[in-house]
């Protein structure tokens, strides 16, 4: 879904809907390298391309786990309702998350994103869990499953 204004009230009646599929992401080994300097996580399989091809189990290097959860703000602004008179979204962190199968570089990735609750929080506040499935172009089994957690504030 696109960037829909519906209320509070609206989106509380779409528990369980799919919200959509993000588009393709490719993850090249720029976006990889960038993410090792910045995590200061360099291990071999990550960044080291011709060592990955020859010693690693998948004969290729791999995306971080988390740079592809990483990625899941920027899916979800192509997919997420976005309430009437909300102010702002925090992220409030994972209730759930699951690595299944490693991204390897060179391989695009898209999110299918599905509502699982909106509760409020305090006035004003509500707490919004989806459910975020990794899909690999061309893989049977996802990056990863995480339901994640944001705060709507409401404009005040």
């Amino acid at each position: 879904m696109n960037h829909k204004q519906v209320s509070i009230a609206d989106l509380k009646t779409m528990i369980g809907v799919d919200l959509g599929v993000s588009d393709w992401i490719e993850i090249d080994q720029s976006m990889v390298d960038t993410f090792a300097t910045t995590t200061r996580d360099r291990q071999w399989i990550h960044v080291d391309v011709e060592r990955a091809k020859r010693d690693s189990p998948y004969h290729a290097p791999i995306a971080h786990g988390y740079l592809t959860l990483s990625l899941v703000p920027a899916m979800n602004e192509q997919l997420q309702i976005t309430p009437a008179g909300v102010d702002v979204v925090i992220n409030y962190g994972l209730d759930k998350l699951r690595f299944l199968s490693p991204v390897k570089v060179g391989s695009r990735v898209r999110m299918h994103s599905k509502l699982i609750s909106l509760e409020a929080k305090a006035p004003g506040q509500h707490l919004m869990k989806t459910l975020n499935t990794m899909e690999i172009d061309g893989e049977a089994k996802p990056a990863f499953v995480a339901e994640t957690l944001m705060l709507l504030v409401d404009a005040g």
